[in-house]
């Protein structure tokens, strides 16, 4: 059984090879602005808790700038991902944060979101960060509740979105270029 256990964790294929300079030089590009834009942004909210610098959204940023091809980075991705993984762990930690233990509302959020992410076709990763970045926040984070969904979390993932559009679409690569589709 251990053998047959480790040999499913055996490669099954070789290592892609590095993307073309051109694809590098634009991923560089859209995740130095849209996290550039998102930092100005935050700072005119507040400049001690950089309110719309959220982890999550770095991880986003990676995705739509340097794979903007792939299904996790589509817009019905990248925003039902991040908003049904906020909705959930507000309600979580609404309805259950005080009978539960904060590792059982870590590991709730993340798992839920991943339900929700998958029975609504929606699976952006770095959804599971928003869902832990709520129930792990700040009280002040926390003191958000429903709000949180719709800011910073919706209005951020459509800034980064519209920037996603604009820079992604420059490249004279048709391969690059954003969406691949909508719904």
């Amino acid at each position: 059984m251990t053998k047959r256990y480790l040999q499913r964790m055996m490669p099954k294929g070789i290592r892609p090879s590095r993307k073309p300079a051109g694809k590098i030089f634009w991923s560089v590009i859209g995740s130095f602005v849209g996290i550039y834009v998102m930092s100005i942004f935050s700072n005119s909210f507040s400049t001690q808790d950089s309110f719309f610098l959220l982890g999550s959204f770095g991880a986003s940023a990676v995705l739509i700038y340097g794979a903007p091809e792939v299904p996790f980075s589509q817009p019905r991705n990248l925003i039902g991902g991040h908003l049904f993984s906020a909705i959930v762990s507000v309600f979580l930690v609404k309805n259950f944060g005080n009978l539960l233990s904060l590792e059982l509302l870590c590991a709730l959020s993340v798992a839920l979101s991943v339900l929700v992410m998958h029975l609504t076709i929606t699976m952006h990763p770095p959804g599971g960060a928003t869902a832990l970045i709520y129930v792990i926040g700040s009280e002040k984070i926390q003191s958000l509740g429903w709000i949180y969904p719709l800011s910073p979390i919706a209005l951020g993932v459509t800034m980064m979105l519209l920037i996603a559009l604009v820079v992604n679409n420059i490249s004279n690569n048709s391969k690059r270029h954003y969406p691949t589709y909508w719904y």
